[in-house]
């Protein structure tokens, strides 16, 4: 089978964009700089997964919230969650897979740890110890299933994302140069055609 995350040649991105990639490799970061560029609205995933006090949703009712958060017009997705993959790329038109060095990836995931987030989902609290000790569990869970994650994220891309425009940055310069070439804009993107 031929790998479907080929390096796209495509210099633009569309109006509806899923950034995908391991843990750690930069999804949130990359969408906020890709939306300063475009001018499109970034719908973090993480902040819609969780229920209040951390509790995590069955995966309807994640569906469902993805549906709801995704049904306008553009956006950015950022996140992970590879059980519900093929929904979002089935609405997308723009995938950008940040397939970053493993040893990277776990790096950035127990850095974060010493780093409280902005914005947290609605009714959670989160200490500094929590987020050092689950940032640290995610770093080990990198070194060890890497490989089998970015398997499973190339079936999922490979069956539900033939129609996407498919962008595959694997280093710091390419990202960079990605988000050169893409035009500055302050423009709103309307919700609805």
């Amino acid at each position: 089978m031929a790998d479907p995350l080929r390096e796209g040649h495509v210099t633009r991105v569309g109006r509806r964009v899923v950034v995908t990639g391991v843990a750690g490799s930069g999804k949130s970061t990359f969408a906020v700089a890709l939306a300063r560029r475009t001018g499109l609205p970034v719908i973090h995933l993480d902040l819609h997964f969780w229920k209040p006090g951390w509790v995590e949703p069955s995966e309807d009712e994640w569906r469902t919230v993805q549906q709801r958060v995704l049904a306008g017009y553009a956006w950015i997705a950022d996140g992970n969650y590879s059980e519900t993959l093929a929904l979002r790329l089935e609405l997308a038109d723009t995938l950008v897979v940040l397939d970053m060095p493993w040893w990277l990836c776990a790096g950035r995931a127990l850095l974060r740890g010493f780093r409280m987030p902005g914005e947290l989902p609605e009714g959670s609290s989160y200490t500094r110890w929590q987020r050092l000790r689950d940032e640290s569990t995610l770093a080990v869970r990198i070194c060890r299933h890497h490989n089998s994650e970015r398997k499973s994220e190339r079936r999922v891309i490979a069956e539900h994302g033939q129609h996407l425009a498919v962008h595959v940055l694997r280093s710091k310069g390419s990202v960079r140069d990605f988000l050169e070439r893409q035009a500055t804009t302050s423009q709103e993107w309307p919700l609805m055609p």
